[in-house]
């Protein structure tokens, strides 16, 4: 065979080149034909990847780590180990390759680490796509051996072949096993000025102290709805996508703080309507599997209301239209707590339309504090139940009935106060009718609301005493105390201070154990400033009397041993074994019915 037959033979049609393959023959491994290089499904890349932060500006949320890493590298004081946790898709790893490129920056002008990465630098493309020698990635849930570390830390020794530093990011930190922790300590504790370590977790608390010790932590913030919300809105102007404000909402709220799962959530969320087509919040709601919150609105006020039976009917027809019971479940949690903060704060701490904010917050004002702690409390537990029953959708039913039953029923407070009205106990709560008064009054409705609208004599707070009023015993102490609300003080007086001798301008007692060594010094400059006296203030070494405290638990006890010695509660604990006493409580007897007035027919017929 000559060199000529070696040749290409160019007078052969294209078609007939034994040089290319025919595109539309299987290969011969039996495999189909490849698709034409113009298939977009093969180049699409996620929105997850394609948005993926190339600046420190583009993180969002992070904005106080971002500065305190500003501030450390314009004054050089960088850290040689970074420590990043947070829940997933904060940006913990691009965070670190951040930092990697940051650390590794030059052009033709800047030859230091900086966070100005707006230009790309000599580096920056090879860290980027992962093939930069001096930067090298590890994943610790693939490598976790001793060996492994070993391996990795043979070249902490060498310098860096083309960069600033040698820059070693580990994720998953947590999962390297404790042989492997301990071959890193010895380095990380002294290393060599041209490396680097950065860290990434989500479980911190899976780290051993001796490392954390040696890093500089940060703690990637869960970020906001509302800025997720600005960074969805930001996709989908750049993908040219329609999506209703509503649905980016609840992509926002489903995402918990994550901006990769909203934007994985976004993905998956734009093809839901057609070309063109603006993408509703039904669907979006219906592909998440979620409730329509203003339907479980509607059913948190029903229980609210105690209305059992409808509140069921509104669950069924929930669960009908796909919603699942756990989803219902955690849409009362929420629907409490933001009742709640309403009530505290006011609608405008909800992130939610105002409609439905205002919904919440008409709730929280007619609710009392105490009835929406019990009814969280409750759901909390039904959660639990609904989560482990064999038939979720029958626990919501119970677990409904319950909370219709418990948010009908008065608070204990209320309960006593009517047993001393002679009123009935039963029902009401802050929905019934009755004497409870409205959710206009100045305690918020009903509840445990009623004591505090009628306190007993003997809890009724006094007046504050002037200031410039000589103290005469230790008790208008401690009552100046508090009505100055220094509640730290007035912990530490209560509980340390064992009085000797007590007179105006002068205090001798003796510390308890425990007692702060400046208790002394800050009574002193607190009278001085309240009552405008010098006071003395000695501390003995014993001979005191029982501190406040100390008085209170005796009280407590012997109350305890009294009310166990009760022939009535022996009977009762005999009644019920494995009962016992949680607490005991001192309630005001109720007032005596005034006798009747004298009946003078009666008497004048006696006369006679």
């Amino acid at each position: 065979m000559g060199d000529d037959d070696l040749t290409r033979d160019d007078s052969l049609p294209p078609e007939h080149d034994p040089g290319s393959p025919d595109p539309n023959a299987r290969d011969m491994f039996g495999g189909s034909p490849a698709p034409p290089a113009s298939d977009e499904s093969a180049a699409y890349t996620v929105i997850a990847r394609k948005y993926r932060p190339r600046t420190f500006e583009d993180l969002y949320g992070q904005e106080a780590m971002v500065r305190t890493l500003r501030n450390a590298f314009a004054s050089g004081r960088i850290a040689h180990a970074f420590m990043l946790t947070g829940v997933r898709g904060v940006g913990k790893t691009t965070t670190a390759r951040l930092l990697a490129r940051a650390l590794n920056y030059e052009t033709d002008t800047i030859h230091e680490p900086t966070l100005d990465l707006a230009q790309e630098g000599r580096h920056c493309k090879a860290i980027i796509e992962g093939r930069h020698l001096d930067v090298l990635e590890l994943d610790a849930a693939s490598r976790t051996g001793v060996a492994d570390m070993r391996e990795l830390l043979e070249g902490v020794r060498y310098a860096p072949v083309e960069g600033r530093y040698k820059v070693y990011i580990i994720d998953e930190v947590h999962m390297l096993s404790t042989g492997a922790f301990n071959a890193l300590l010895k380095t990380l504790e002294e290393p060599p000025p041209h490396a680097k370590f950065i860290f990434a977790t989500t479980e911190i608390r899976k780290v051993p102290v001796t490392i954390l010790s040696r890093t500089q932590r940060f703690d990637l913030r869960r970020v906001e709805p509302d800025v997720i919300v600005k960074n969805l809105e930001m996709i989908c102007e750049n993908e040219g996508s329609r999506v209703e404000a509503d649905g980016l909402m609840l992509i926002a709220r489903a995402a918990e703080g994550s901006v990769r799962d909203a934007q994985s959530m976004l993905d998956q969320a734009i093809v839901q309507a057609d070309a063109g087509q603006t993408v509703t919040a039904e669907s979006i709601r219906d592909m998440l599997g979620l409730a329509d919150r203003a339907q479980t609105i509607s059913l948190f006020e029903q229980l609210m209301r105690g209305e059992a039976g409808p509140a069921i009917e509104t669950f069924r027809t929930l669960y009908g239209y796909g919603a699942g019971p756990d989803q219902v479940m955690l849409d009362l949690l929420d629907h409490t707590h933001g009742a709640s903060v309403a009530k505290a704060i006011g609608p405008q701490a909800l992130v939610l339309p105002k409609e439905q904010a205002a919904r919440l917050a008409a709730v929280g004002s007619a609710v009392s504090a105490g009835a929406l702690s019990r009814i969280w409390q409750l759901t909390l537990r039904a959660y639990e139940e609904v989560r482990r029953a064999p038939d979720a959708a029958a626990a919501v039913d119970m677990a409904l009935v319950r909370l219709a039953y418990a948010a009908d029923l008065p608070g204990p407070e209320e309960a006593l106060k009517r047993l001393q009205d002679g009123q009935p106990v039963s029902g009401g709560g802050s929905t019934g009718g009755g004497p409870s008064p409205g959710p206009t009054s100045a305690s918020g409705g009903g509840g445990g609301a009623a004591i505090a609208r009628s306190p007993s004599p003997q809890m009724q707070v006094q007046p504050a005493k002037d200031p410039t009023v000589a103290l005469a015993t230790f008790e208008d102490m401690l009552a100046l105390i508090e009505t100055r609300r220094d509640i730290s003080l007035k912990l530490d007086v209560e509980r340390f201070v064992r009085p000797i001798s007590f007179r105006p301008g002068a205090i001798e007692y003796e510390p308890a154990p425990g007692a702060p060594a400046n208790l002394a010094q800050r009574l002193v400059g607190r009278l001085k400033e309240w009552t405008g006296e010098r006071w003395l203030i000695v501390a003995q070494g014993g001979g005191g009397a029982e501190s406040a405290w100390e008085r209170q638990k005796r009280g407590e006890r012997e109350d305890r041993a009294e009310v166990e010695q009760d022939p009535f509660v022996r009977e009762v604990m005999q009644a019920f074994p494995g009962a016992e006493i949680i607490g005991v409580r001192n309630l005001s007897a109720p007032e005596p019915a005034a006798a009747p007035p004298p009946d003078d027919d009666n008497d004048e017929s006696e006369e006679d």
